[in-house]
């Protein structure tokens, strides 16, 4: 592996989710990285993906570098052939190129504008790490995919499930925001990669990019979708079709626990933060079925995990 920025770099998810599993039972720590530097780049703020890639890099012995870009380093340009006149001071192709002498590894956190759809889609600063920067990059999120998140999710439902192939279904929620499709387009592409009967349900208008979801069931009767669960994933997401607005629903889509009652004792997920009582109520976040706080452990072991290929591979 030299890159992870999608489920595309990996030749077989269900074995990564295995070997996952295996490192966290038998091998939380080796020393496979030292001497080795990994750069933590953060276009936007983080708790979960920020701690846990640092606690993954330090239980395999790598330095850590960690770089708020936006705030501690120089305004960057990414469009090529730029007369920089402007606020921007460095070009990517330079900040890049220095960053991957001083690391051997680069992980990056961006998201996207919700603007321009084409641009946003290309996710081009990602794609330009990994042209300028000559060393492994990995996504810590960028404008259309959450990898890292997903392979912890895809660990978590392996660790809970108790039929080979539960259905899972993906819910969007409410929010008071306009939110990326990012957490959800990453996760029906692992879902269905994996194997997984998938389900998602959305108000009309809310469809993601198909280039994510083919193969999966998509219905816009919540309580249709959510009949014999086994999984439910909630995720607010704005309009891929109006691109990155806030559709009016007059329906209520909040998860409730009355709502869960046609499901299969379903396990509910969430890749947090969450605003409560608005995505999912109290009373779901806090039950015994909820596996919050599972599935942000297994971020832990999901970034160490993909170091750990990244370093057996190319050093």
């Amino acid at each position: 592996m030299k890159h992870f920025t999608s489920i595309n770099d990996i030749e077989d998810p269900i074995a990564l989710v295995n070997e996952a599993i295996t490192l966290k039972n038998t091998e939380k720590k080796s020393e496979i990285g030292k001497n080795k530097t990994i750069g933590l780049l953060f276009f936007n703020s983080s708790l979960r993906t920020r701690m846990s890639t640092q606690k993954a890099a330090q239980n395999l012995g790598m330095e850590v570098m960690i770089l708020n870009v936006n705030n501690d380093g120089w305004a960057l340009e990414f469009e090529e052939g730029a007369v920089m006149k402007g606020k921007t001071v460095e070009h990517i192709k330079d900040a890049a190129a220095v960053m991957g002498l001083y690391c051997d590894i680069l992980a990056i956190r961006c998201f996207p504008n919700l603007e321009n759809k084409e641009e946003d889609y290309a996710d081009k600063i990602i794609n330009q790490f990994i042209q300028y920067a000559k060393v492994s990059v990995v996504s810590l999120e960028s404008a259309t995919r959450h990898p890292l998140q997903s392979l912890a999710d895809m660990i978590t439902i392996q660790e809970h499930k108790t039929k080979e192939k539960p259905k899972v279904v993906l819910t969007w929620a409410p929010h008071i925001k306009p939110i990326p499709q990012v957490v959800a387009n990453s996760f029906a592409e692992w879902t269905l990669a994996s194997g997984y009967d998938l389900t998602i349900t959305h108000p009309e208008g809310y469809e993601l990019s198909k280039a994510f979801t083919k193969g999966a069931i998509i219905e816009t009767d919540q309580e249709k979708a959510l009949q014999d669960a086994d999984f439910v994933y909630v995720k607010n997401w704005s309009s891929f079709t109006d691109y990155g607005k806030v559709l009016p629903v007059e329906e209520d889509w909040m998860l409730t626990n009355a709502k869960l009652k046609v499901t299969n004792s379903a396990k509910v997920m969430h890749c947090l933060p969450v605003r409560r009582n608005v995505e999912l109520s109290d009373e779901v976040l806090d039950s015994e079925n909820s596996l919050i706080l599972q599935q942000a452990e297994n971020r832990v072991y999901a970034a160490q995990t993909v170091l750990k290929k990244i370093l057996e591979t190319n050093f």
